[in-house]
């Protein structure tokens, strides 16, 4: 029983050994916040009731959904996926744990996960996908490409086989799931008009901690430029769009042996990526990156990532900030794929972001 509060649920996974307390909330709901009208020439009428004459396209707009726990921390938990994913990425593990959402939940922070726009709930756009661009339109034939490319594991006889000591659930039923999870975008990416809408957000819920992944980093590094609200940046494997740094200081791509998958910066004017010296920030990357050029796709993808991340790192620091890169093999913790926050070990994964919180004395 929950008396006297306004909500409560006990989140059972689907093989935890353990029983875990209630997760108690004082309230969820959701949202749209951001996005765009547009107005199609003419006038509407009756006589053509499914003609686009004079009807507006509402889109471009991030789909919010979000859990206040009973006695919440200051600060609450925003949750941008990476690319092709959504907020299932935070919510259950392919083999059914909990996942961040949870995981974050069950330590008092409130959780707000987001579909950008453009993706999964926020769907709409005012702009078709181009048929090129990548992941447009389903069916979607990435199941060797993903599942190599987050280092999950490889196909050496044509069937999937995880990479050695690696944290991912192991199983067919994981597999699919994992598989499963991935979606379209529904019209072109736009990593400022992503950010756009994190900072409509931030300004609408106040002061809150940004949590990204992978492509999601880039609108992390975006949004503090839009919005005072962000108070930090926890990025888990920030990767696969640009790195931000001042126009005068960047740095070379950091070439992958596959060439689109090669790591590249974007340039800002000084004075905005000043405003990224001001909030702490702390970047995690998981094991299996290569450290030399490598034949093996994505272990070298990610070895240009990181190579950039740590070039992103140390300029923040340069010019003042405060950011910290952790590479978990180099603490003993091995074999974590690009979605740390699915791995076995997903609860010691968050509990070193919510560690260097209290060091920042943001708890």
């Amino acid at each position: 029983m929950c008396a006297g509060l306004d909500l409560c649920f006990v989140a059972k996974p689907q093989n935890a050994a353990a029983k875990e307390k209630p997760i108690v909330l004082e309230t969820q709901g959701s949202f749209a916040v951001g996005g765009t009208t547009v107005t199609h020439p003419g006038t509407f009428s009756e006589e053509k009731f499914l003609s686009e004459d004079g009807q507006k396209a509402y889109g471009d707009h991030a789909y919010v959904f979000y859990q206040i726990p009973a006695h919440t921390r200051k600060y609450p938990l925003v949750f941008q996926h990476g690319g092709a994913q959504t907020k299932r990425t935070w919510e259950s593990t392919p083999d059914g744990r909990d996942g961040f959402q949870n995981i974050f939940l069950r330590k008092h922070y409130s959780v707000y996960l987001i579909d950008q726009p453009r993706t999964g709930d926020a769907g709409l756009s005012t702009k078709a996908k181009n048929p090129g661009e990548m992941w447009g339109a389903n069916p979607m034939y990435g199941d060797h490409t993903l599942y190599m490319l987050s280092r999950v594991g490889r196909f050496p006889n044509g069937a999937p086989e995880l990479l050695a000591d690696s944290k991912f659930p192991p199983g067919a039923e994981s597999y699919d799931q994992f598989q499963r999870s991935w979606t379209i975008e529904s019209g072109p990416r736009d990593d400022d008009m992503n950010a756009d809408a994190m900072a409509a957000l931030l300004n609408k819920i106040g002061p809150s901690i940004l949590v990204t992944h992978s492509m999601g980093g880039t609108i992390g590094w975006r949004t503090p430029i839009r919005t005072d609200n962000v108070k930090a940046i926890v990025s888990f494997e920030p990767g696969g769009t640009p790195f931000i740094f001042p126009e005068n200081e960047m740095p070379e791509p950091i070439e992958s042996v596959y060439p689109p998958l090669s790591a590249r910066a974007k340039g800002i004017p000084a004075a905005d990526f000043e405003k990224l010296t001001r909030i702490p920030m702390l970047l995690i990357y998981g094991g299996n990156i290569a450290e030399q050029p490598s034949k093996e796709v994505g272990p070298d993808k990610w070895r240009t990532e990181y190579q950039m991340a740590q070039r992103f790192v140390a300029t923040i620091n340069r010019h003042g900030g405060d950011a910290t890169i952790i590479y978990l093999p180099e603490r003993g913790i091995k074999g974590n794929t690009h979605f740390l926050m699915a791995d076995l070990n997903n609860k010691e994964i968050a509990d070193i972001a919510e560690q260097w919180l209290h060091e920042k004395g943001l708890d």
